[in-house]
């Protein structure tokens, strides 16, 4: 990606006005496959074809496949560490629905979130719980999670109240439940320290750490700005993590 490009891309709007130019240019290709596939001898009519069911995906013909790094890297992150443990059952407070879905799958699981997921599936729970006020008691979760999440608590992006002080409510709430010698995972945002009003913070390495002053830490991975490059970084030096504008820190705590 260019450096104008990325400047265009920063401006607000700029990302879906980029998208539906890109979807306007391949508009004649489009018409162009489908004039094709509809003279093929091999279109045998076991589908019906017709303008009304068109469903254009004008965006996917590229070279590699793309993804969102931090949402592709800190799951597999976390279940690799839930392989680790091998815990009997495990907590899960408000992650992405693919990991406490996939997870499922090798442990039971109780996922919660502030707005409950109205999922139904074998080996997983799934109920309400308000971040800054757990209903678990002290020192009773032996496996627990929380992946990209406490960075939003207190900005009222998902309907929660308005509270500067909500990510350390937050952290207070996860550090006091986790059990002794349990496992914590815990993935935020890291870099330069800032709001980006309403959707999240971005912290520094030390502020991590500050937020959970009760634990320690194990391991601090991190998918860094050149995902492209480096992928996940497995025990990452904290020395970087000034260097990185909007990276994936990946925290693994004990207690």
């Amino acid at each position: 990606m260019t450096k104008l490009r990325k400047a265009i891309l920063r401006v607000p709007g700029s990302v879906f006005a980029y998208h539906s130019l890109k979807k306007l240019v391949s508009l004649p290709r489009f018409a162009s496959d489908f004039v094709t596939f509809r003279r093929k001898k091999s279109h045998d009519g076991r589908f019906s074809v017709k303008v009304s069911d068109f469903f254009p995906c004008l965006i996917d013909r590229t070279a590699t496949t793309s993804f969102e790094p931090h949402y592709i890297y800190h799951p597999a992150w976390a279940a690799r560490i839930v392989a680790e443990t091998r815990p009997e059952r495990h907590v899960d407070i408000a992650s992405t629905l693919h990991f406490c879905t996939m997870l499922s799958a090798f442990v039971p699981v109780d996922f919660y979130d502030y707005r409950p997921a109205m999922i139904n599936l074998d080996n997983l729970t799934s109920k309400e719980a308000d971040l800054t006020k757990l209903h678990f008691e002290t020192d009773s979760v032996k496996s627990l999670s929380c992946l990209h999440t406490v960075e939003h608590v207190g900005l009222g992006r998902y309907g929660d109240p308005i509270d500067p002080q909500g990510d350390i409510l937050a952290a207070r709430e996860l550090s006091r439940v986790v059990a002794p010698g349990g496992s914590f995972i815990f993935v935020t945002p890291v870099g330069k320290p800032k709001i980006a009003f309403n959707a999240h913070r971005i912290y520094s390495y030390d502020q991590v750490l500050a937020l959970f002053p009760d634990l320690k830490l194990k391991e601090f991975s991190m998918v860094p700005d050149d995902f492209k490059k480096h992928g996940l970084i497995r025990n990452a030096d904290p020395k970087t993590v000034p260097l990185q504008e909007w990276a994936c820190g990946c925290f693994w705590f004990t207690k």
